[in-house]
């Protein structure tokens, strides 16, 4: 509270603007938590889809272990933390192997090693490919960074490798007018996006098009998937110059053999590949026609920016569920998997928290006596008639300190001292 309200001649803000103020931070908490409150350990609850994940710097320097949230509160207090924000398909490690004789205070029967978990800098508190950490205490201004949803990395706006960020798609009001982003290395095992036209955003500013986005954002959002096109991706009569080059390439050297693969998540398995793909139709023919495991990858010297829904207009036949599964991609097939999806979860949770709490309080009033119903009540008319009298006698030309406002509620028990 002593933040809202500075000192004489400092900065100031109105009730209104604290409170909102407060909102935007536990909803931005709840967002990236997933609606977490970080009680318990989620590691009985295995391999996550999505949770948010910290790294402890103080435990393992070497940047080679997370930790969930119940962890990083209770069994890391005080130390050097690393927030990571999200990451997929990953199990706590707090207290395993890596941590040496320090033990989880939640759960502390973990395996030795969470053998599926895949790392990057960023458990070291480094980004991007200038390997920056974030905040840099060197810079001047803090610049805000974009996460490739592949190795899931996070890139400043300069590093993406475009010739200007004027390039980023955006909308008229200069907000991101793209789903996913992918790094140029992820952009690379990813190839074949670029044999879905409809997709793709291009990495150039058209600012005629940006004004028409601005109007159409809220249909997009809710819009179906994104192959719903006037020209079919099935239809190889459709000629583009990606998918020509991508044709003529068949037979050639491999892409198969798995090297070089990012950092992202796994849905490597027969099992977890029938999970990525539950609840969607399997496509007989592929709707690119290309044999995308014996093409070889188009390389990219630019980063994608992937449409709304994008990940419902990929193609789901035999030999292309099997390149997912052998590049370790198949997690795009998964809806669930996206940022978005898991913004969404949050906000129900967040939601349906709010309505137990309210639920709560009420059965709580609901259960007091009529004598307590009534001190309650009273107490309430009597708050709000001080603190109407404490704005009104306020002087209008001067903003409302920090010890105004203790002055206030100091009244306020003394009056109650008396009436006792």
């Amino acid at each position: 509270m002593d933040d809202a309200f500075d000192d004489e001649g400092g900065p100031s803000v109105t009730i209104g603007e604290y409170l909102e103020e407060v909102e935007e931070r536990e909803l931005e908490a709840d967002l990236v938590l997933g609606g977490d409150d970080g009680k318990e350990c989620t590691y009985s609850k295995g391999y996550m889809k999505r949770q948010a994940i910290f790294s402890c710097i103080t435990c393992v320097p070497d940047g080679n272990a997370g930790v969930c949230t119940a962890c990083s509160l209770s069994c890391h207090d005080g130390h050097q933390i690393v927030e990571l924000w999200t990451k997929r398909n990953f199990r706590c490690d707090c207290g395993n192997s890596k941590f040496g004789e320090f033990y989880c205070k939640i759960f502390p029967s973990k395996d030795v090693e969470n053998v599926e978990n895949l790392y990057n800098h960023n458990f070291k508190g480094l980004y991007c490919t200038c390997v920056r950490p974030y905040p840099d205490p060197d810079a001047e201004e803090q610049i805000e960074m974009i996460q490739c949803c592949l190795c899931e990395d996070w890139f400043h706006e300069e590093h993406l490798g475009l010739e200007s960020v004027d390039e980023i798609p955006r909308d008229d009001e200069g907000e991101p007018f793209y789903e996913d982003f992918l790094c140029k290395g992820c952009s690379e095992v990813c190839f074949f996006l670029k044999l879905y036209p409809e997709i793709i955003l291009a990495a150039e500013k058209q600012p005629n098009a940006a004004v028409q986005a601005s109007k159409d954002k809220g249909i997009l959002e809710d819009k179906p998937s994104t192959c719903v096109s006037d020209k079919p991706l099935g239809n190889t009569s459709y000629n583009s110059p990606k998918m020509d080059e991508a044709q003529a390439s068949v037979n050639s050297v491999s892409a198969s053999d798995g090297k070089g693969l990012p950092q992202g998540g796994s849905c490597n398995g027969n099992i977890a590949l029938s999970k990525c793909t539950e609840g969607t139709d399997l496509h007989v023919n592929c709707l690119l026609g290309v044999n995308i495991i014996a093409t070889s990858p188009v390389k990219h010297d630019k980063p994608m920016f992937l449409s709304k829904n994008w990940r419902g207009a990929l193609c789901k036949c035999n030999n292309c569920l099997e390149y997912y599964q052998q590049k370790r991609i198949a997690f795009l097939l998964d809806k669930d998997d996206s940022i978005v999806e898991y913004e969404k979860m949050a906000k129900k949770k967040r939601e349906e928290k709010l309505q137990e709490l309210e639920g709560a309080e009420l059965s709580f009033f609901n259960k007091l006596g009529h004598v307590e119903k009534v001190e309650i009540l009273k107490g309430i008319e009597e708050m709000k008639d001080g603190l109407r009298s404490f704005l009104e006698s306020a002087d209008s030309s001067k903003p409302i300190t920090a010890a105004d406002v203790h002055q206030f509620f100091d009244d306020i028990k003394n009056k109650r001292r008396r009436i006792e």
